[in-house]
């Protein structure tokens, strides 16, 4: 075969995909047993991109990303100027001698797993703690290890756990037993359709409008059994909205403010403008099969429960609303079920402070973001999990998105100031929650409390 036509083919064969693969191995020309330490420039800022950019496929926000990038370049004795976004990093490293070396790195798309971020924080401890005496060899095959946990759970759990996260925030939102069974069913069936259509690489919009239509009709569907079988009032039929709160991007939504904080505007702006993306995605997809259904977003029933009750059923739901979001986000065990107590209580409280202390809802929303966060640094210094890993599913289920997709479908039905009213109540939460966790960050953190560190 000759050049030019071995050339065409495997121009062929990449055209056909839109994000190349990087070949690590072939940055590194020393052999396996070479000290980290004493590697090429080349080989070391390579070593310093990859860790970034792992740690920037788990979702962590930019600062953690950068913080970490410039703990392995001081342990190799050079220095890292990074600039992060969303997908992307581009970043310079510079030796003693003057030398630069600069890559450009992108993800072909974002998504979250804390088990890996656990795993990766870990490692840059432990390289950190060794002052960089690993071998090449040694790095490579950890890093591999940890690149290889793509995910910890099968599709049908990642399911399950989006159908338990629905019911408790259904529950928290006001549903009785017929929106918790529907809501269950219907983000199950929903998530599990997701779940699979990411593993087959699918675009993230479809991902959500077919995940959100599904969710929705099986809501749908369950209800009308239901309310065959025990003569339901109508009114129960309002709870479909729960059936998709498991697409909140709660990660980028709560990242993009920490971010913004320490003046990463960059990677702050990307993470809500990617955050705004798929809640226009779902909330028109869910006012789409509203108008099919003929629903529309209503009160369900009142609850008749006294107050004792109400606050510990309000516990428990927390609880398995957390626990289920932490799955999603592939945490482990262990991680999920921390997070999980952490956010029944944080929650607890706040919805408590709005109904018996008539505390405004966005101000109720900060202390519960302050508590969440006070509780995840007391629980870090014992357990080790990434705080990041337990504070955001821990405030995830405080996301208001019934407030989002109530301002949707009143903008869609033309019913401008109802939807502004929605809206505004929506952004001011949405203001609130990362405010919380960045206030307890400062108290609890000196190297987030210090702009130098």
């Amino acid at each position: 075969m000759s050049k030019e036509s071995e050339i065409e083919n495997n121009s062929q064969h990449l055209s056909h995909h839109h994000h190349m693969k990087i070949r690590w191995e072939e940055f590194f020309k020393s052999d396996d047993d070479t000290l980290a330490k004493d590697a090429t420039l080349v080989e070391k800022g390579s070593l310093v991109g990859r860790i970034g950019v792992m740690l920037l496929s788990c979702g962590t926000g930019a600062w953690r990303v950068r913080d970490s990038m410039d703990t392995i370049a001081r342990t190799l004795g050079i220095t890292c100027s990074a600039d992060i976004g969303l997908v992307s990093i581009e970043y310079t490293c510079f030796d003693v001698e003057n030398q630069s070396y600069s890559q450009t790195l992108s993800l072909p798309t974002t998504g979250v797993n804390m088990t890996k971020l656990n795993e990766m924080e870990k490692f840059v401890r432990q390289f950190k703690k060794g002052h960089g005496h690993w071998t090449l060899g040694q790095i490579k095959s950890r890093l591999d290890e940890i690149s290889n946990l793509k995910s910890t759970y099968p599709t049908w759990i990642s399911g399950l756990a989006a159908g338990l996260a629905c019911a408790g925030f259904i529950f928290l939102l006001g549903g009785g037993w017929p929106e918790v069974i529907c809501a269950f069913f219907g983000a199950g069936f929903g998530n599990y359709v997701r779940a699979e259509m990411g593993r087959r690489k699918i675009t993230l919009v479809a991902k959500i409008a077919v995940a959100v239509i599904i969710a929705c009709i099986v809501y749908f569907i369950f209800f009308e059994l239901l309310r065959r079988m025990f003569n339901l009032e109508y009114d129960h039929a309002y709870g479909y909205i729960g059936a998709m709160l498991f697409v909140i991007p709660g990660f980028p939504f709560i990242t993009s403010g920490l971010d913004m904080s320490k003046l990463d505007m960059r990677s702050g702006l990307e993470r809500m403008t990617y955050a705004v993306l798929v809640i226009l995605v779902a909330t028109m997809a869910g006012w789409a099969v509203a108008m099919v259904l003929r629903l529309k977003p209503g009160a369900m029933p009142a609850l008749s429960l006294g107050v004792l009750t109400l606050t510990l059923l309000r516990l428990v739901a927390s609880f398995c609303g957390v626990f289920g979001f932490s799955i999603m986000f592939n945490s482990k065990i262990s991680m999920a079920t921390t997070a999980a107590v952490i956010g029944s209580i944080a929650n607890t409280t706040r919805l408590s402070l709005v109904d018996y202390g008539h505390i405004p809802a966005a101000l109720a929303a900060f202390i519960g973001a302050l508590l969440a966060g006070l509780l995840a640094s007391v629980v870090r210094k014992r357990v080790g999990f990434p705080r990041i890993a337990i504070t955001v599913p821990s405030i995830v289920i405080m996301v208001p998105g019934l407030y989002m997709y109530r301002a949707v479908f009143n903008f869609g039905v033309t019913n401008i100031n109802i939807g502004a009213f929605w809206i505004i109540g929506a952004l001011m939460i949405v203001a609130a929650l990362p405010m919380g966790l960045l206030a307890a960050r400062i108290l609890t953190d000196k190297k987030w409390r210090h702009a130098n560190l």
